[in-house]
Parts: C-alpha cells; structure tokens; sequence
C-alpha cells in the first residue's frame, strides 16, 4: 500500500510517498525558518503564506522523486492536529482537493502521535506496547502506546514545552534561534557540572514543568551579567542538564508505573546528542530499550505522517469530507 504523506502543521511544508508504513520512497521538505530567525520565532502568517506558495511544488516533487504513478496512490495522509490553525488548513484543504480529484481517501492524523512513529521508519523492528516521549518545540508529553489506535496520555507539560524552553533560553543567552542546536553546541564548552539549576514539578506525577527553569537562568543572567561565551557556555550546560535529567527520570517512572522495558523517543529535541547518551546510559542502567529515530526523521516531515497514516487506515480508520483542524 502507498501513501502520500501532507505535513504543514509549522514552519516545514514536507510531503513524502510511503510504502507499507515503513519503506521511504522519498521525502520532500521546504523550511520557512530562515524567515523566522530574524524575529526569534515562528511567525504563523509567514509560515502559512510559505506553505500555501510550496505545497504543489513539495507534492510533485516528493512523487517524481519515489518514481511512481499518481494511480498508484492508495491513500493520503495529512497532519489535521496540533499546530498552528493556518499552516494546518494549508495542509488539510490541499489534501481534500487531491483526494477529491484523483478519487483516493484522505485520513487526518495527530501530528504528536507520529513523532514517535517515526522509529518505525528507520528499520527497527518495535514491539507494542511502549512507553513514548514527544519532545519538540510545542510539545512535551508522555504516552502509553498499546496499539496506534490505543494510546493514552500520561503526562505532558504544564507550561512551556521542552524546545520552547530552549529556545527562550537561548534568546536570555543572546545565541539566537532555533535555541536548541545552539544550545547544545555551546555546552559542549562548558565546565562540568558548574552550574547548576532545577526544573519545578518534580513531586507532580509525569507531568512536566519548564517555564520555572527559563526564568531561573533570566535572573541569572540579571544578576551575574555574563559577558564571555565561556560563562555562558556553563550557563546553558546546567540549563539543559536540568532539562535532560527531567526528562529522563519522568520517562523512566512512567516505565516503572506501566511496567514496560521499551521507551520510544521522538520529536526536534530528540536530534539533540547529549539527550541520546542520557538516555542511553539510563536504558542500561535500569535494563530498557530505549528507540530514537534518525536524526533526519527528529524534525517535522511527511514520512511519518504517511506511515501512522498506514497503520491506522488499516485499522478501519477514515476521514470524511467535513475533515478540519482538530481544535481539542
């Protein structure tokens, strides 16, 4: 079965083709972000207005390039939740049209949720159920997945998501946007262990908090006023520790609590190197196996919306003609 993977639910535009849920035949991705750089964040109307100028063009593109016929399309697959409401109707009233003209189905899909389907695109072979954590610029949370149409939320954030926290940290620090790979390259500089900061809500279940960590730093900052890249390079080192170190423990408790030895990691932050070793040293310290996809497959794209796609079609899942942004 092939599918046609949509995803506008940010500042990427991608479209992908999809075989079986697993084999990528290919994956086209245009990026707003160097528009967004210079205001130090997303700008929703930039990025739909992007999105509404490339779709066409990514769609084509991603078919030519998995060297198939448009006849051979079984289904489409569009993200229809989160994102930004723009972006989203880009993507969902693109797809309608496709699949009202070229007569094939269209299926919206929780564009979290694929995040970490996204392992099941890099050749691993997963076995149900899982613990999984989605750690990106707008989402922290935790899951139990029994199946793709079974999963229950756990714990999310109750404030800023974890990449959101990177980036407003990175703003304090001076380090510019996207936050996180700046972030995370500084603090390879930084004097072990130096600073140290605290995330809030420990004692609150799998529930995350990062709005208190952020301000943290902020006063930090006010007070010590660091001047050279090596103090703020410790700066950033104890803020993602911090970070990492949370987001390893509360992943862990939700493995205990379930009883599961598989953690399955996805979403932007999950690219982040330092995230990976803490993760892996905790997988075999307390006997998990821990799945992170490629890199490449971190950051928002089709391919994952094709294959969750897959699965859930396969399910029984459908769409109908009055399909829209899911605003719950």
């Amino acid at each position: 079965m092939i599918v046609l993977g949509l995803e506008t639910s940010c500042d990427e535009t991608s479209a992908a083709i999809v075989k079986d849920g697993h084999k990528v035949l290919s994956c086209a991705i245009a990026s707003s972000l160097a528009f967004h750089k210079k205001y130090g964040g997303v700008i929703p109307e930039i990025a739909s207005r992007m999105q509404l100028e490339t779709i066409a063009g990514i769609t084509k593109s991603a078919i030519k390039d998995a060297g198939i016929r448009l006849k051979e399309i079984d289904l489409i697959s569009v993200t229809s939740a989160p994102g930004l409401v723009g972006s989203l109707l880009v993507g969902i009233a693109f797809a309608k049209a496709l699949g009202l003209a070229w007569d094939k189905p269209v299926l919206g899909i929780n564009h979290v949720h694929s995040h970490f389907y996204a392992n099941f695109l890099s050749g691993e072979k997963l076995k149900l159920p899982f613990i999984a954590l989605v750690v990106s610029g707008g989402h922290t949370s935790l899951f139990y997945v029994r199946d793709f149409d079974k999963i229950e939320l756990l714990g999310q954030t109750r404030d800023d998501a974890c990449g959101e926290a990177f980036d407003k940290v990175a703003k304090i620090l001076g380090l510019g946007y996207p936050g996180g790979p700046a972030i995370e390259k500084i603090a390879k500089n930084a004097g072990p262990g130096k600073i140290r900061f605290n995330c809030s809500g420990g004692r609150d279940g799998l529930d995350f908090s990062f709005s208190g960590i952020k301000t943290a730093v902020l006063y930090y900052v006010k007070d010590r006023k660091p001047e050279s890249r090596r103090q703020k390079a410790d700066i950033a080192a104890g803020f993602q520790e911090a970070v990492l170190n949370t987001l390893v423990a509360k992943s862990l408790l939700a493995c205990r609590l379930k009883k599961i030895n598989r953690l399955v990691i996805g979403g932007g932050v999950a690219a982040n190197r330092r995230l990976r070793e803490k993760f892996d040293r905790a997988a075999k310290e307390h006997k998990l196996k821990c799945y992170f996809p490629e890199s490449a497959l971190c950051m928002d794209n089709a391919a994952m919306i094709a294959g969750l796609g897959y699965r859930l079609f396969k399910k029984g899942r459908r769409s109908g003609s009055d399909l829209t942004v899911d605003l719950n």
